[in-house]
C-alpha cells in the first residue's frame, strides 16, 4: 500500500514537472539566478493584516520563508522549535500538537481542552490539536507570533499563534518535485505545480505530499515497529480575478495518516499488573532503551482531515479593502493507545473522535497612505466535537506498599459531545504621531456559548474493548448535560519609536483570554461545574535593528506575563475511594517573565549566521491543589526551560559556472524542562542539545539539487512528553523525541 501511494505521488509529480519543463529559473526581474544563492531578500509578513517587512512590525514575530524552512530540514512545523526563542512544539501522545510559547500552551490531547497557542492555516483557525502539526509543503512562509492575539485575528488565542501561509495559485509559476529516502524505512515525496489558467483572470495550483516510515521503536511483544508513518496530504487552489479590484480564492486541502501502529511510551518506572493467566503479579522494570517498547494495544492510529476555504477580497477604493474568509473543516481520529507499556491490559485507551468546524470572518482594512491605519472585523465560529473514548484496565495492580498489590480491574467508556459557538468583534488602529512615533491600540469583545454532554458507563472485568456501549452491559456512572457562556473584553495598546531608519524601539501591553469550559474526564454523576476562563496581562518592550548596511539584523525583547486561573490537566486518585481521577482545573496565578534575542549576520558573500536566545523566569504565585491546599512552592510550570537557544551557519558558494554547493549546520539547546503538571522529577528532561547538518550540490539556475542531511547527529535521547500515573495506577511513562535520522533527496524545479 505504501509503495503504491508513493508511486502515485511520484507519477503525478513527474507529470507536473514535465508540464513546466520549458521554463527557466529566473528572479522576479527575469535575470538568471546567481551561482551563490544566499537568500538576502527581506521577509514580508502579514502579522498585522498588511504586508510589512519583518523589521517594521513592533511586536515579537519570527518568520521563515521556503528557503529557511529547507535549511531547517523541516518535514513539519515542529522544526521551528530549533529556531525560535522560548518555543516548544512537538507531537503529543494522541497525534495532538503540543505548542508552548513563553511557557503558555496546553498539553492535554482531548477536545474539551482548547490550545493556548493557535495554529492558523491560511488564516483559518484549527480548532483541534489533532492534525495541527502541519506538513511543510506548498509553503510561502510560516510566522510565529508571541503573546496574546485578538485584535487582529478572527479567533482569540492567549499565548500566541503559528501561521502557516501556503503559496497563492499562480505564484512561483512552474513545477517542483522532491523525492527522498532515509533510515528507519523513511521515504517521502513533495510535488507542486502552479500557473495561470486564463491570462490575468484565473490561476491554479496543486500540491501533494507523501511520507512513510517504519517508526523509531521496536515492539518486543510481536516484533513489529511502533509509531510508524503513512501520510498522504494534498492541497489544490484556484484564484479567480474577474476584475482588477476583486478576487476570489478557493482552497481544498486534506490529509490522511493511516499507520499500522500508534506510538507507545517507554516505562520510566516499574509497571505492575495482574497476569490473567496465573493471577500473579508481574513486574515490568523501567525500559532500558526508550525505543525498545512492549505494547499489545497499539494497532490503530488513523487521522484524517479536510478543509474548504473561500477567501474573497474587494478593493473598494485606494484606501479601503474588504475581506471575507469562509471555511469548513472536518476531522476524524481513531486510535488505540497502550499507556502501560506492557502486554497486559493495565491502562489501555481507545479514542473515536469526529469533529467539524465552520468559521466566517468579515474584515475591513483602511490605509489611505496617511498617518492612520485601521483594521476591524466580525467573526463567527462553530465547533462540534463528538468523542467516544474509554479505559480498559482489567489487569491493574495497585501498589499498597511493602510489595503488596491490590487487584483493581477498571473499564469505562463514555461519549463526550461538545458544541462551541463564538462571536467576536475586534478592531486595531495605528496612528503616526510624527515621522518617528506611532501609537497603536485595539479592542476585542468575545462571547462564547458552550454546551457539553457526557455519558459514562463502567463495565465488569472481561468486557471487550471497546465495550458494547448503551446496550445494558454497563452501569451508568456519569450523566451530564449542561451549558455555560463566557465573555471577555481584551484591549491592546502599543507605542513604537524610530531612532533612525535602522533602529526601532517599541512597547506594548495586551490582555489575553482563553474561554472556560467543562472537564471532559469528569466523574461527577449528574452535574458538572465549568472551569473558569484563563486571563493574562502581557507586557513587552523590544528593539529591532538592521545594521551594517543590512548585513546584521539584531532584535531583542523583554516580556512579562501575569496569568490568572491557569487551566491545567493532571492525573490523581480519589482520596476517599482510591479510584482514578483525571482533573482539569484552574490552578491559580502564575508569572512568566524573560528575555528573547534573535540575530542574523552575513559576514561574507554566501555565508549566513543566525542565532537565538531565550530566558524564562516562570513560577506559580498560587496553585490550589487537592483539598484546597496551595502547593505553588511544590510545582514548576510545564515546558518552561529557564534557558533555550540555538545557532546556525549556512555557506553557499559557486562551483564552476553552473553549479553551487551548500553546507549547513545548526544546534539548539534548552535547560531542564518539566514535562508534567505534577513536576515529576523522574519525567523532567535535563538540559540537552541537538545538532543537525546537511550538504548539497545543485544547479546555479536552481533547476535541480541533491542533498544529504542528518538530524540529531549525536543521537541524543530526550523526553518531550510524559504521563505521571504514579498516584493511580502507580507508574510513570515517557515519550521520547526522534533519534538520529538521515536521508538523501533529489529536488527538481522549473520556473
Amino acid at each position: 500500500m505504501k509503495q503504491r501511494l508513493f508511486q502515485a505521488v511520484s507519477a503525478v509529480a513527474v507529470a507536473a514537472f514535465a508540464a513546466g519543463s520549458a521554463a527557466h529559473a529566473q528572479t522576479a526581474d527575469g535575470e538568471p539566478r546567481p551561482a551563490a544563492r544566499t537568500d538576502s531578500d527581506v521577509i514580508v509578513v502579514t502579522a498585522r493584516r498588511r504586508e510589512e517587512s519583518l523589521q517594521d512590525v513592533p511586536l515579537s514575530v519570527s518568520a521563515f520563508g521556503e528557503r529557511q524552512l529547507e535549511n531547517l530540514q523541516a518535514a513539519d512545523i515542529t522544526a521551528l522549535q530549533n529556531a525560535v526563542p522560548n518555543l516548544t512544539i512537538h507531537t503529543g501522545d494522541a497525534e495532538n500538537a503540543v505548542i508552548y510559547i513563553r511557557g503558555v500552551g496546553q498539553v492535554d490531547s482531548l477536545a474539551f481542552a482548547e490550545p493556548g497557542v493557535g495554529v492558523y492555516l491560511d488564516d483559518v483557525y484549527l480548532a483541534r490539536t489533532q492534525g495541527a502539526i502541519l506538513d511543510v509543503f506548498d509553503v510561502e512562509r510560516v510566522e510565529v507570533l508571541r503573546g496574546p492575539q485578538g485584535t487582529l485575528y478572527g479567533r482569540n488565542t492567549i499565548g500566541g499563534a503559528v501561521r502557516f501561509i501556503s503559496t497563492r495559485p499562480g505564484s512561483n509559476p512552474g513545477a517542483q518535485l522532491e523525492l527522498g529516502a532515509g533510515n528507519h524505512g523513511h521515504v517521502f515525496g513533495r510535488a507542486r505545480i502552479s500557473g495561470e489558467l486564463a491570462e490575468d483572470r484565473l490561476a491554479g495550483k496543486a500540491a501533494l505530499f507523501y511520507a512513510s516510515s517504519d517508526g523509531y521503536a521496536s515492539n518486543a511483544v510481536d516484533g513489529t515497529h511502533d509509531g510508524d508513518v503513512n501520510r498522504l496530504a494534498g492541497r489544490a487552489g484556484l484564484l479567480f480575478t474577474p476584475h482588477d479590484d476583486f478576487e476570489l480564492e478557493l482552497t481544498l486541502e486534506g490529509t490522511s495518516d493511516t499507520p499500522d501502529a500508534s506510538r507507545t511510551p517507554a516505562r520510566a518506572t516499574a509497571v505492575a499488573g495482574i497476569d490473567p493467566a496465573t493471577g500473579d503479579v508481574r513486574i515490568f522494570e523501567p525500559s532500558p532503551d526508550p525505543f525498545d517498547i512492549r505494547a499489545s494495544y497499539n494497532d490503530l492510529d488513523d487521522l484524517s482531515s479536510w478543509g474548504l476555504t473561500a477567501r474573497a477580497q474587494w478593493r473598494v477604493s485606494d484606501a479601503l479593502t474588504l475581506t471575507s474568509i469562509t471555511a469548513h473543516r472536518s476531522l476524524s481520529y481513531d486510535s488505540n493507545l497502550d499507556l502501560d507499556g506492557t502486554e497486559l491490559e493495565i491502562f489501555e485507551i481507545f479514542v473515536r473522535e469526529d469533529a467539524e468546524q465552520f468559521s466566517q470572518e468579515f474584515r475591513a482594512e483602511y490605509d489611505a497612505g496617511g498617518p492612520l491605519q485601521l483594521t476591524g472585523g466580525l467573526y463567527y465560529f462553530d465547533d462540534q466535537d463528538d468523542t467516544f473514548n474509554g479505559l480498559a484496565g482489567d489487569d491493574i495492580a495497585l501498589p499498597l506498599g511493602g510489595g503488596v498489590y491490590l487487584p483493581y480491574p477498571l473499564q469505562t467508556a463514555s461519549t463526550n459531545d461538545q458544541d462551541t459557538q463564538a462571536w467576536a468583534a475586534y478592531f486595531d488602529a495605528s496612528y503616526a504621531v510624527s515621522d518617528r512615533v506611532r501609537l497603536s491600540g485595539g479592542l476585542r469583545y468575545t462571547y462564547e456559548d458552550k454546551s457539553f454532554a457526557r455519558l459514562q458507563e463502567a463495565y465488569a472485568p472481561g468486557t471487550p474493548n471497546p465495550p458494547p456501549f448503551r446496550t445494558g452491559a454497563g452501569v451508568t456512572v456519569t450523566d451530564i448535560d449542561t451549558s455555560e457562556s463566557f465573555e471577555a473584553l481584551t484591549p491592546r495598546i502599543g507605542l513604537d519609536y524610530r531612532l533612525n531608519d535602522d533602529v526601532m524601539l517599541y512597547g506594548l501591553a495586551s490582555r489575553g483570554f482563553k474561554s472556560g469550559g467543562f472537564d471532559g474526564r469528569s466523574n461527577t454523576p449528574f452535574d458538572a461545574e465549568p472551569y473558569d476562563p484563563e486571563f493574562v496581562w502581557s507586557y513587552e518592550a523590544g528593539i529591532k535593528s538592521t545594521l551594517l548596511d543590512g548585513d546584521l539584523v539584531l532584535n531583542a525583547a523583554l516580556f512579562r506575563n501575569d496569568y490568572t486561573d491557569l487551566q491545567l490537566s493532571s492525573f490523581t486518585a480519589n482520596p476517599d475511594t482510591g479510584a482514578f481521577e483525571a482533573q482539569f482545573t484552574n490552578a491559580g496565578e502564575a508569572v512568566i517573565q524573560g528575555l528573547e534575542v534573535e540575530a542574523m549576520w552575513r559576514p561574507a558573500d554566501g555565508l549566513t549566521l543566525t542565532g537565538h536566545l531565550g530566558y524564562m523566569d516562570a513560577f506559580y504565585e498560587e496553585y490550589i491543589g487537592p483539598g484546597g491546599v496551595d502547593i505553588a512552592g511544590e510545582r514548576e510550570l510545564v515546558n518552561t526551560p529557564e534557558w533555550s537557544g540555538g545557532a546556525a551557519a549556512t555557506y553557499e558558494w559557486p562551483v564552476g559556472d553552473s553549479l553551487y554547493a551548500t553546507v549547513h549546520a545548526d544546534a539548539s539547546w534548552r535547560s531542564k524542562t518539566y514535562t508534567t503538571v505534577s513536576s515529576a522529577e523522574n519525567l523532567a528532561q535535563d538540559g540537552y542539545a541537538l545538532v543537525n547538518a546537511f550538504a548539497a550540490i545543485g544547479a546555479a539556475d536552481d533547476r535541480w539539487e541533491i542533498r544529504a542531511g542528518v538530524r540529531n547527529v549525536f543521537d541524543e535521547h530526550h523526553i518531550n512528553q510524559a504521563f505521571d500515573l504514579m498516584e493511580f495506577p502507580g507508574y510513570q511513562l515517557a515519550y521520547y523525541g526522534a533519534p538520529r535520522t538521515f536521508d538523501i533527496r533529489l529536488v527538481l524545479r522549473t520556473r
